[in-house]
C-alpha cells in the first residue's frame, strides 16, 4: 500500500454514497454511528422517490454523481454489478484526485475497479452480508494496491460500525463470500429445518418456531461471548449415549461436515464464474 494521500476521518471527510439500497442505507447508518456529519454525505439514486425519503430521513444531500466525484473525499458504490461501467465512465473523467473508492459489488476485482476509474485509483473491495442491516453484520475487506493505510484505517472504523470486519486477500473474496455472505441463508435453511422437525415431533409451529430460533440466538451469544470453540461448546452440550448424542450422531451418519463444505465449494465456484 500507497504511504500518501490525503487524511481521511470519519467526522470531517465528505463522502458520496452511489446507491441507497437497503444495503446502502444500513451501510450509511453505519457510517453515521460511527461519528459522520450528516452535513458531509451526500448520494445519489434514480428515484425521486427514494431520494426524498432518504433525505429526510437522514438528512442528507441528494446530488448528481459528477458533482459527487468531484468534490468527495470518499465514494461508496453500492449498485449492481452490472451498472459498474456506466458508473464509472461517469465519475472516472471528475474524480477528485486522491479519493478513496470502496467497492461493495460482488464480483468485482479492485483492479478491474480502478482501472475503470484511471489506473492510479484508491479501491477497497468489500463484502458485506444482510446482517449489516441491523448493525451486527460481516464483512470481508480486501484494499488495492494504491490504498494507504490511513484510507484502510477509515474503512475499519466505519465498518466496524456496521458490525465486524476482516482483512482478506483478494483472491480469497470468493471464499468470504461463500461463508459469510451466503452465510445467513444456510443459517435460516437450517432453522427451518429445525422448525419442521419439531412440528413433526408434535409440536405447534409457533412454539416451535419460538423454541428454535431462540435456542438458536442463545447458542450464537455463548459461542462470541464465551471465549470457547464451537467443539468445546458441542462437547459441553453432548453427555454420552444421551439424547443430544444420539442427534448428533444421526448428523454424523449423514456426513453433516462433509455436506456443509460442499455447499460452501458450490457457492464460492459460482461466485467465481459470477466475476
Amino acid at each position: 500500500m500507497n504511504a500518501g494521500g490525503n487524511s481521511l476521518s470519519i467526522s470531517q471527510s465528505t463522502v458520496g454514497f452511489i446507491g441507497v439500497g437497503n444495503m446502502g442505507e444500513a451501510l450509511l447508518v453505519g457510517l453515521l454511528k460511527a461519528g459522520a456529519n450528516p452535513a458531509n454525505i451526500s448520494f445519489a439514486v434514480r428515484r425521486e422517490s427514494r431520494s426524498a425519503e432518504i433525505s429526510e430521513r437522514y438528512g442528507i444531500t441528494p446530488r448528481s454523481l459528477t458533482e459527487m466525484a468531484a468534490e468527495c473525499d470518499v465514494l461508496l458504490i453500492i449498485v449492481k454489478p452490472q451498472d459498474l461501467t456506466t458508473v464509472t465512465e461517469i465519475i472516472a473523467p471528475v474524480r477528485k484526485a486522491n479519493s478513496l473508492v470502496i467497492s461493495f459489488l460482488a464480483g468485482k476485482k479492485s483492479s478491474t475497479i480502478a482501472d475503470l476509474l484511471g489506473g492510479d485509483c484508491a479501491v477497497i473491495r468489500v463484502m458485506p452480508n444482510t446482517p449489516t442491516m441491523l448493525g451486527v453484520g460481516m464483512s470481508g475487506l480486501s484494499a488495492g494496491s494504491h490504498v494507504t493505510p490511513n484510507q484502510l484505517e477509515y474503512a475499519h472504523q466505519f465498518l466496524n460500525a456496521c458490525g465486524k470486519v476482516v482483512d482478506v486477500d483478494e483472491e480469497l473474496q470468493d471464499a468470504l463470500a461463500a461463508t459469510s455472505g451466503s452465510g445467513p441463508a444456510y443459517f435460516f435453511a437450517f432453522v427451518e429445518a429445525m422448525i419442521n422437525g419439531a412440528q413433526e415431533l408434535g409440536l405447534s409451529e409457533e412454539i416451535a418456531t419460538t423454541l428454535t430460533v431462540q435456542t438458536i440466538l442463545g447458542a450464537a451469544r455463548m459461542l462470541d461471548e464465551s471465549g470457547k470453540s464451537a467443539a468445546t461448546l458441542r462437547e459441553n452440550v453432548t453427555s454420552p449415549k444421551g439424547m443430544t448424542f444420539e442427534g448428533l450422531r444421526t448428523f454424523s451418519e449423514g456426513n453433516l461436515g462433509d455436506l456443509v463444505a460442499r455447499a460452501m465449494r458450490a457457492a464460492r465456484d459460482r461466485s467465481r464464474e459470477l466475476a
